[in-house]
């Protein structure tokens, strides 16, 4: 099944177009190449780059089959090719998935999450509906079976047409999706880690039955303004290990790689649809 978050958003809290149904997930399934939190595309060395800067990483590349496309509906198609030039069809899940793939517009004012399908021919398609013409970024989240940890790759998608560009949103510890009001607490200080809260409300009462989503209770995404430094972070604590509560609070830890002004993208479930809060964040010193 695909599962899609899309999400546009404008001004200081991101204005949100609507969500189709999500399908709730079961149990976590094999998390290879992390610790339980781990975050991907994380600056784990001095040495490295952060995640989703190249097109190819360890061998592997990704290979999109259109990398112009129309505004609109479009199947967008992709191979990640391994080392020996094949395409690579072994992966180990992560979060319930052999592969997550993110798409942003460049500006940070669009943003889907969605899971597409493996082909026997190593094909990975999924259908996107991009409304407006622009240059995007594509990211891919995978564990390949024979490399044995999660990398994170991304590469160039250029929507042709008439392209008005836009300022990424003011910052904004505020986010209002379909009647939720998400609220962010902690700062970014670049390579150190730091603890960020996000609070879930509707109609003002905190949410306390949040629903797994890709087996945890939140996932975010956080892209850097200008270059698309990319970081992906699963929450503290899990569904049903009898610690964690279903909301209000949601934890994560996080390390950003460098100074600037970063695009964070919540993910949560709640009511059986799956939505996502934006905010705007600039890097402290301390």
């Amino acid at each position: 099944m695909t599962t899609q978050t899309h999400t546009t958003h404008g001004g200081a809290h991101g204005a949100h177009t609507g969500h189709g149904e999500h399908a709730h997930h079961g149990a976590r399934a094999a998390h290879a190449g992390h610790g339980d939190h781990a975050a991907h595309g994380n600056h784990n060395a001095a040495a490295e780059l952060p995640g989703g800067l190249q097109i190819t990483q360890d061998g592997y590349t990704l290979a999109i089959a259109e990398p112009i496309v129309g505004a609109g509906e479009i199947d967008l198609r992709f191979r990640i090719l391994g080392p020996d030039g094949e395409p690579v069809t072994r992966y180990d899940a992560i979060h319930d998935r052999e592969l997550h793939l993110i798409v942003a517009r460049r500006e940070l004012t669009g943003f889907w999450h969605v899971h597409p399908e493996l082909t026997a021919d190593g094909t990975w398609t999924v259908t996107l509906n991009l409304p407006e013409a622009g240059a995007y970024r594509v990211f891919t989240d995978i564990a390949p079976r024979a490399l044995g940890k999660t990398i994170t790759l991304g590469a160039d998608l250029a929507v042709a047409g008439a392209y008005e560009p836009r300022p990424t949103p003011p910052a904004a510890r505020t986010a209002i999706v379909d009647g939720y009001e998400v609220t962010l607490d902690g700062d970014l200080v670049p390579g150190a880690g730091r603890l960020l809260t996000l609070t879930v409300r509707k109609d003002g009462r905190p949410v306390t039955d949040l629903q797994p989503y890709l087996a945890a209770y939140g996932h975010l995404v956080i892209l850097r303004a200008g270059d698309l430094a990319y970081v992906h972070v699963h929450p503290n604590g899990e569904p049903g290990d009898g610690v964690t509560a279903p909301g209000p609070d949601i934890t994560f830890h996080t390390v950003v790689p460098g100074p600037g002004t970063y695009r964070l993208f919540l993910d949560f479930q709640h009511g059986d649809v799956v939505r996502t809060a934006a905010f705007t964040l600039p890097t402290t010193d301390h």
